[in-house]
């Protein structure tokens, strides 16, 4: 049996003592809380439903999670429906806060029920909250003249390999990276565990920090032999190389009162000059 934490069945006792608005105070409080973001009108929103938040709670509960958990994304979502609740569209705001707290609850319940992602579009959620109910109504001992997968399908209108993916996934359970591969104790002699079979594709710490200290290296020889040019050169490479949009050499030379084909003779000298010093600090910097 699980475990209630003593302020969640405090908060539950409280949630369900909670006055009910009528349509005019729930409107009322919506509207002061929009339009002069009064946080006592929001308080008393958010409490009075918050028994919706532990009802839609109890439900999600066959998935597995803690029902505190639950409550606490529930609220989640009654205090995004608050904030996004538009008073004058028509709508109780209890119907608009019920989609956000379910749409909390099943945010959660998919990102907790498997180490692995489960869905990702909305086609896998529709499986994964209504597959088992759709294999429930199925009568699995008839006859069938499609295979199982292409009648949940067409049951909930999506596409055949995507219910063969959701089947798989919820058939298998997650397992410790901890566990042999074959006979021993975890950690023992008499198996290799499955995290000692993985690869790792990091990068290797070490050579990851000298090609980084190597690539700063260099771009200070660059900025060092830059800061060295004439001023106009200085300019034209700054403008041309430097940048993240560079100018054209029409526009350099339209700034500077000169042609484009000089201004692509100084940027050719400044490039040698450039290459001539990292080649001369490269020299320098080799062990004799």
């Amino acid at each position: 049996m699980e475990t209630r934490d003593p302020g969640t069945s405090r908060f539950i006792r409280d949630a369900m003592a909670q006055e009910m608005l009528d349509p005019a105070t729930e409107q009322a409080l919506a509207i002061a809380w929009r339009d002069r973001r009064d946080e006592a009108a929001l308080h008393r929103l958010i409490t009075a439903y918050g028994r919706l938040a532990i009802s839609v709670a109890t439900r999600f509960r066959r998935y597995g999670m803690p029902l505190d958990d639950l409550i606490q994304q529930g609220n989640l979502g009654l205090m995004r429906a608050a904030e996004k609740y538009d008073p004058e569209n028509g709508a109780r705001f209890s119907t608009y806060a019920a989609w956000w707290i379910r749409a909390s609850m099943q945010d959660y319940v998919m990102r907790n029920w498997s180490v692995v992602r489960t869905a990702t579009n909305a086609n896998q959620k529709k499986l994964f909250f209504h597959l088992r109910k759709t294999l429930a109504r199925l009568d699995d001992g008839a006859t069938r003249s499609e295979a199982l997968s292409a009648t949940v399908a067409r049951e909930l209108d999506v596409p055949e390999a995507q219910v063969e993916i959701m089947l798989g996934r919820m058939a298998g359970q997650d397992m410790s990276l901890d566990v042999p591969q074959s006979g021993g104790e975890a950690g023992g002699e008499g198996g290799r565990d499955w995290v000692d079979a993985l690869e790792d594709t990091d990068v290797d710490t070490e050579a990851h920090v000298l090609d980084r200290l190597e690539t700063e290296r260099r771009r200070a020889a660059l900025y060092r032999a830059v800061r060295t040019l004439p001023a106009r050169e200085h300019r034209i490479i700054a403008e041309r190389h430097l940048q993240d949009e560079p100018r054209t050499l029409a526009e350099i030379g339209a700034e500077m009162g000169i042609s484009k084909e000089r201004v692509r003779q100084l940027e050719d000298r400044a490039m040698t000059r450039i290459t001539s010093q990292l080649r001369h600090r490269e020299a320098a910097a080799m062990p004799a």
